[in-house]
């Protein structure tokens, strides 16, 4: 399908890149991959540079290829880190997806699409809009694409959480944790509030999918797209998949005891301004844009199963 479209994709080499790396392979797509971790190619289609991509590597590269197209997955702690970025990558590609996330989003609209208000815009949190660099961050790399950059050959893509054998989420619960406990035979606790919540969670073979399938059509530049598969399950029943499969044991609490009890302080916000609000998507405009359908999806039950899989194998390697 653009077996003559060359993407370079920019601290690719995790859970969303590698994904996105496959889905842009089977589009027929040549693929370089910048990342610090060490990877192995077993496609001649595919290349990787174990570089940190620094403005000065990305030009060495740029001197050597231009690229038609370009996702970048580095997240930038302010706005103005980006700015100078922008520009670089910009003028070397007709293309260049940039990597937002859903938590821009506030608790305003549901299900949530993307002319939903940006917690930006609306939350009176002085401290959180002081310092919080993650959302907020996001939102405002979004305004300066829109209203300061002076370019148009962009796409801003938002992310729900996607989840791989990396990391398996459920609430502010992250990394190998609800694995670690399962096979310990630990409870988990989880505040009871998020409970019947709709989680912003998608497998991250879905997420690769959508991202790759928004690359080279004109009418996504200059846009704004949720990426999820839109199954919308709740974290409850999200945490019943892990009982089911691997055994886990969940008690759901009080969420000030979960907070002062058992909650990282460094995720406080993660939690109050994201997975205590109802994520549920409408991802309408995703799959206009991508022409995917809702059965060109795994199930989220399946991709837990996908994962696991190929933790154990790697743990057995």
């Amino acid at each position: 399908m653009y077996s003559d479209k060359s993407v370079l994709l920019i601290g690719g080499g995790g859970t969303l890149g590698t994904y996105t790396a496959f889905e842009l392979l089977k589009l027929g797509c040549r693929v370089d991959v910048i990342c610090p971790e060490k990877k192995i190619s077993h496609n001649k289609r595919l290349c990787f540079y174990r570089e940190y991509a620094t403005e000065a590597v990305l030009k060495k590269l740029f001197g050597e290829k231009r690229y038609d197209g370009i996702v970048n997955f580095i997240h930038y702690p302010d706005a103005e880190s980006y700015k100078p970025v922008h520009k670089l990558l910009s003028a070397n590609t007709g293309h260049l997806i940039f990597l937002s996330s859903y938590r821009v989003y506030a608790d305003l609209q549901h299900p949530i699409t993307e002319t939903a208000p940006m917690l930006l815009d609306v939350t009176d949190d002085k401290e959180f809009l002081a310092k919080e660099t993650y959302a907020l961050s996001k939102a405002r790399a979004e305004k300066f694409l829109k209203n300061e950059s002076g370019t148009k050959n962009w796409t801003v893509v938002r992310p729900v959480i996607s989840f791989s054998e990396r990391r398996f989420d459920l609430v502010t619960c992250s990394g190998r944790e609800i694995i670690k406990k399962a096979k310990a035979g630990e409870k988990i606790y989880l505040p009871y509030e998020a409970k019947n919540l709709t989680a912003g969670l998608d497998w991250a073979g879905n997420s690769g999918k959508l991202i790759a399938n928004l690359l080279f059509k004109e009418e996504t530049l200059g846009e704004a797209y949720t990426i999820s598969s839109a199954q919308n399950l709740t974290w409850g029943e999200a945490a019943e998949i892990y009982t089911e499969l691997l055994g886990a044991e969940f008690e759901w609490i009080d969420t000030q005891t979960y907070i002062k009890n058992y909650e990282d302080p460094n995720k406080i916000w993660i939690l109050l301004y994201d997975r205590l609000f109802d994520r549920k998507i409408d991802n309408s405009k995703v799959l206009n844009a991508t022409g995917l359908r809702k059965e060109d999806f795994a199930a989220i039950r399946d991709g837990i199963i996908t994962e696991l899989l190929i933790m154990d194998k790697g743990e057995q390697q």
